[in-house]
């Protein structure tokens, strides 16, 4: 199982991040909508895998449940081949921090990614899991229920702008440990346990959300469409801190600055 060292992985991320940037925008469409599509079915599998654990027998496992069925939705992004925002939050970054893309291709890449994401994440909620019944049925609308009115009432801004850092920091070192393989077994294995971890410790993913909270909406849950844009925007924000800052900027403070000297950072050892 062949592995990239630390130094190739972020240079790699720089190339991967300007090939994004550069994505003509029909192109950056149709593959939002994909990964949109790919984290829905995430979300979906893992509000059917963890429906009816009573929580004074099961405690907190339903969530590690959840999360480990859950990372199929970023696997399907990084192996089938897609555009999912909150990963290119740390790709595409790095390549501008490197001079390989511009701050008004970074905006148009992320507004029309986000677009498509959005708009497969909704496909998903309301045709397949809403109009099928899967969520509708009683004990999955139970956890969704559960899911909904945390992330949509009951949690602060300021907890939810901080799940979204935690979120993103994982999800986008998941898409790193994706790079540093060579293989498909290896990108796999790589991507599973981040977000394992981001979903069992009840993180929030602003594209997760695109699909947990309007799918509770048209199922009948007690949350609005205004709860729901104030989670979006929270955690969206926290997603971009996280990803920015502790990926991309950590990740070119360590490596890229280095590659003239062609020796990786001491720190990475």
């Amino acid at each position: 199982m062949g592995i990239k060292e630390p130094q190739e992985v972020a240079l790699a991320g720089v190339e991967k991040g300007a090939q994004k940037a550069a994505l003509p925008w029909y192109d950056g469409l149709v593959a939002g909508v994909l990964a949109g599509a790919y984290i829905a079915f995430g979300g979906l599998l893992a509000v059917a895998v963890s429906s009816g654990l009573d929580e004074e027998t099961w405690g907190t496992l339903p969530t590690l449940f959840a999360g480990a069925v859950f990372s199929m939705g970023l696997i399907l992004v990084m192996i089938a081949g897609s555009e999912l925002l909150t990963g290119n939050m740390a790709l595409v970054p790095i390549a501008l921090f490197d001079g390989r893309t511009t701050v008004r291709d970074l905006l148009r890449s992320f507004g029309v990614v986000l677009v498509g994401n959005l708009a497969g994440a909704l496909l998903v909620a309301y045709f397949l899991a809403v109009q099928t019944g899967v969520v509708t049925a009683e004990l999955p609308f139970e956890r969704l229920e559960g899911i909904a009115l945390e992330k949509g009432v009951e949690l602060t801004n300021w907890e939810i702008f901080l799940r979204g850092v935690g979120a993103n920091w994982l999800v986008c070192l998941a898409v790193w440990l994706g790079l540093a393989a060579e293989d498909a077994a290896g990108k796999i294995l790589g991507i599973f346990f981040p977000i394992l971890g981001f979903v069992a410790m009840g993180f929030d993913h602003v594209i997760a959300n695109m699909f947990f909270l309007p799918a509770a909406i048209w199922a009948g849950v007690d949350v609005g469409w205004v709860d729901t844009l104030r989670n979006w925007l929270f955690s969206g924000v926290g997603n971009l801190v996280g990803a920015v800052v502790f990926v991309a900027g950590a990740k070119w403070y360590l490596f890229v600055r280095h590659r003239e000297d062609d020796e990786p950072s001491d720190v990475a050892a």
